[in-house]
């Protein structure tokens, strides 16, 4: 595995971070999830290939995720070895402080996460989505607080509009408080608009990608209209998150990451991977693994070169549309 730092900061993190989400109660917020005694084994995995970079959220299973994440550091590593991520914003229940960016629902959530993950410090605390409906100034002085307080290392955002996120840097920025880090942002073969929207901004202020979703659902993975992901197999049966995420025009893009993989003897995944890190802007991509090999994968695409030649073909039939910001 190679390490590398988050954004401008110190912090050095994996080249692949293990996305958390897909491990809860089944029902609890995705149906799709795997119980603690099946995750445990991708926790395993993921110290032995050196992904030392876990991201979770309070909001995943409504807390169940970030427990057994807790219990799977404590099991098979040790906390000065794990990178911790979690996340604030989406409702935890009907209470004033169980949702949103205020101060309230900030420093209410940040202790419910460290009680559930059983530590004291998390290394990285993220604003899940924008609030409109908090003052940005009580947001960003709240997350400045938490880390003051040691209850997290850095702070980082996700999913949200450039000017959004240009606008809390500035009152951070303008008020002496702790900034962003990082962005977790949704970007793959099949929706590229950061590369309009957001990553240029990153770019020019030296904050770290971690996207979300770098294989599409998993569309990118396998071949066109074939079976396989929990999440769905195309733009017609993909679930709730994702069925408005892509369309018909995604073929090519798809039978080009195909053809590449055939040519090189490697997974579509290794593929479709190799092509997200290609970008400068990206630290760490996402993976959410509910099968063996998709950390093993991961960790191969990490040492993938694509050429120019296949840069252009996996390119060149993307067609535009919406940022799925709020998805």
């Amino acid at each position: 595995m190679k390490y590398t730092r988050l954004g401008n900061s110190g912090l050095q993190v994996s080249r692949i971070a293990l996305g958390c989400m897909s491990f809860g109660t089944p029902g609890k917020t995705f149906d799709w999830t795997l119980e603690e005694n099946d995750a445990q084994p991708f926790f395993r995995q993921a110290v032995e290939l050196g992904i030392t970079f876990w991201d979770t959220a309070n909001y995943y299973s409504l807390g169940n995720s970030e427990e057994i994440v807790g219990r799977a550091m404590r099991e098979y590593a040790s906390r000065d070895q794990i990178v911790l991520a979690t996340k604030v914003f989406y409702p935890m229940g009907d209470n004033p402080g169980d949702r949103g960016l205020s101060r309230k629902a900030i420093m209410q959530q940040i202790d419910a996460s460290l009680t559930r993950l059983d530590t004291d410090y998390v290394d990285l605390y993220q604003i899940h989505r924008f609030d409109p409906n908090v003052p940005v100034e009580e947001t960003m002085e709240a997350l400045h607080d938490v880390v003051k307080a040691g209850k997290a290392r850095y702070i980082g955002a996700s999913s949200m509009w450039a000017w959004q996120f240009a606008t809390l840097q500035h009152v951070a920025e303008s008020n002496g408080w702790t900034k962003f880090v990082s962005m977790q942002d949704q970007y793959s073969l099949l929706q590229r608009e950061e590369e309009r929207e957001m990553f240029p901004l990153l770019k020019s202020t030296d904050v770290g990608s971690i996207p979300w979703s770098p294989l599409a659902l998993g569309l990118v993975a396998r071949p066109w209209g074939s079976t396989g992901s929990a999440r769905g197999t195309t733009a017609d049966d993909l679930d709730e998150y994702g069925h408005a995420l892509y369309n018909d025009t995604d073929k090519d893009v798809i039978d080009a990451v195909e053809k590449i993989a055939k040519a090189r003897g490697v997974s579509m995944a290794q593929i479709g991977l190799a092509w997200v890190m290609h970008n400068p802007v990206v630290t760490a991509p996402i993976i959410g693994a509910t099968k063996e090999h998709h950390l093993t994968d991961a960790a191969a695409a990490v040492d993938i070169e694509l050429t120019d030649d296949e840069l252009k073909a996996l390119e060149e039939h993307y067609t535009f549309r919406e940022p799925s910001h709020f998805v």
